[in-house]
C-alpha cells in the first residue's frame, strides 16, 4: 500500500462513518410521530408531548449541523496536510519526541474545542434554556472549560507523555506498558473519581438525617447492604435532568443522587432507583464493566503497537519523519471500524447488566415504584418515547422505556 492510498482510506473511513451516523440518525428522526405504546400512556399530557417532539426534532438538526461541519472541518485538515503543518510548529518549539507529541495533541485539541466553543454555546444556552433545562451561568460555562482544559492538560497530557516514553524506551512491549499505565489510572478513577475530580465541578453533601435516609437505610439492612457513602450532588447547578449513580468497590463505594432527582422523585421511587443502582454492585456488573473494559483496552494497545512503528502511517498524513502521534491519529482513523462494534457489543452487554439491576429492584423493592421513577424522569427529560430499533442497537447503553416496563411487569 502507498502512502496516498492510505491517505484516501483515512478520508474514506471518515466519510463512511458520517454518512452511516447520518442515516442512522434519519431514521431515528422517522419514528419521532410514531404512536406511544399504551403502556407509556400518561407519561406526556398533549402540551407536553408536543413540547418533546420540538426538542428531539430541533436536537436532531442542530446534531446533523455539528456532525456536517465537524466531518468538514477533518476533511479539509486532511487535503491542506494540517497535521504535517501543526508538527512542523511542534518541532520548531522541541526536539525532544515527547514534547512534540504534547505540543502537537494540545494545539489540535484546544483548537478544535475552541472551534466548536460557539455550538457548544448554543446548545446550552440555547436549545437547553429554551426547553427549560439549562441552570447554568455564562460564568459556570466559562469556569467549566477552563477547569477541563486544565484537567486535560495535567491528566491528559501527563498519561500521554508516559505513553509517548514507553514507546521510546520500547516498541515491541509498549503495549504492555501502555496497558498497565491506563489500567492501573482506570483503577484509580473507579475508586476515587468522585473524591478527586467530582468535587471540581460540583458540591457534593453527605445525605442529611431524615426520612429518605432512613428508607434507604432500612432497604440496605433488607438486603444486607451497608450503605455509609449517600452523596447529594447539586447538578441543578447546571442542568434540571436528573441522574444517580454508583461508583468505586469496596470500602470506596458509594452513591451519589442529583439534587434534581430528590426533588423530582418521592421516596419510596428513589429508594427504588437506588435499588436498581445496588442491584449492579450485587451482581457485579461494576467489575464485569471494569475487566472488559480493561481487556478491551489491552487488544486496542497490542493492535496499535503492531501499527505505530510503520513510517507509511506518517507518510499518509505528509510527515516525512516517523512518529507517535502522528502514528496515533491514523491508528485512530484506522481502528474507528472495529470500535464501532466493540460498542455495539459493549451496549449489548450493558443492556443486559440493566435488566438484572431492574429486576433486582424488583424482586427486592417495588417493581411499581421503580416504573413510575422511570417515567417521571423520562418525562422531566423530554425523552425518546419512540426511538428506532437499529438506533437503539447501536447507541443505546441502556433499554428503552418501554422495553425495561414490560420487563418490570412480567
Amino acid at each position: 500500500m502507498t502512502p496516498q492510498i492510505l491517505f484516501y482510506l483515512l478520508i474514506g473511513i471518515i466519510v463512511a462513518k458520517f454518512i452511516f451516523d447520518t442515516i442512522l440518525d434519519a431514521n431515528n428522526a422517522k419514528h419521532f410521530n410514531d404512536k406511544i405504546p399504551k403502556e407509556l400512556n400518561g407519561i406526556y399530557n398533549e402540551e407536553e408531548y408536543q413540547k418533546s417532539q420540538e426538542y428531539k426534532k430541533e436536537n436532531y438538526k442542530f446534531s446533523l449541523l455539528t456532525s456536517s461541519f465537524s466531518v468538514l472541518l477533518t476533511i479539509l485538515f486532511f487535503l491542506f496536510e494540517g497535521f504535517a503543518f501543526v508538527d512542523q510548529i511542534a518541532r520548531n518549539i522541541s526536539n525532544n519526541e515527547i514534547i512534540i507529541t504534547l505540543i502537537f495533541f494540545g494545539i489540535i485539541l484546544f483548537a478544535s474545542d475552541l472551534l466548536t466553543l460557539p455550538f457548544s454555546y448554543y446548545k446550552t444556552f440555547v436549545i437547553e434554556d429554551k426547553y427549560g433545562f439549562n441552570k447554568s451561568t455564562v460564568k459556570t460555562f466559562i469556569f467549566d472549560k477552563v477547569k477541563g482544559w486544565l484537567m486535560m492538560l495535567i491528566i491528559g497530557g501527563g498519561i500521554l507523555a508516559l505513553l509517548a516514553w514507553f514507546y521510546q524506551l520500547t516498541t515491541t512491549k509498549f503495549w504492555l506498558y501502555a496497558w498497565g499505565l491506563i489500567a492501573f489510572f482506570t483503577v484509580f478513577m473507579n475508586l476515587f473519581y468522585s473524591k478527586l475530580i467530582v468535587p471540581i465541578f460540583n458540591k457534593q453533601t453527605p445525605l442529611e438525617e431524615g426520612e429518605l435516609k432512613t428508607a434507604i437505610d432500612s432497604f440496605g439492612k433488607k438486603v444486607g447492604f451497608k450503605l455509609d457513602n449517600i452523596y447529594i450532588i447539586d447538578g441543578s447547578k447546571r442542568s434540571t435532568k436528573a441522574n444517580a449513580y454508583f461508583s468505586g468497590f469496596g470500602s470506596q463505594k458509594r452513591v451519589t443522587l442529583y439534587d434534581t432527582l430528590i426533588n423530582d422523585l418521592e421516596t419510596d421511587e428513589i429508594v427504588a432507583v437506588l435499588a436498581h443502582e445496588i442491584g449492579h454492585y450485587k451482581k457485579k456488573h461494576i467489575i464485569y464493566n471494569l475487566i472488559m473494559s480493561l481487556g478491551l483496552t489491552g487488544f486496542t494497545f497490542y493492535i496499535l503497537s503492531l501499527l505505530i512503528g510503520n513510517n507509511l502511517l506518517s507518510e499518509a498524513l505528509s510527515v516525512n519523519i516517523t512518529s507517535f502521534h502522528i502514528g496515533l491519529i491514523a491508528f485512530g482513523i484506522l481502528y474507528s471500524p472495529i470500535s464501532e462494534i466493540t460498542s455495539i457489543l459493549m451496549n449489548i452487554v450493558s443492556r443486559k447488566f440493566e435488566y438484572q439491576a431492574d429486576d433486582y429492584a424488583k424482586h427486592n423493592f417495588n417493581a411499581d415504584a421503580l416504573i413510575t421513577s422511570l417515567k417521571k424522569l423520562s418525562k422531566n427529560s423530554l425523552s425518546n418515547l419512540t426511538p428506532s430499533s437499529l438506533y437503539v442497537k447501536f447507541h443505546y447503553s441502556h433499554p428503552t422505556l418501554l422495553q425495561r416496563i414490560l420487563n418490570l411487569k412480567k
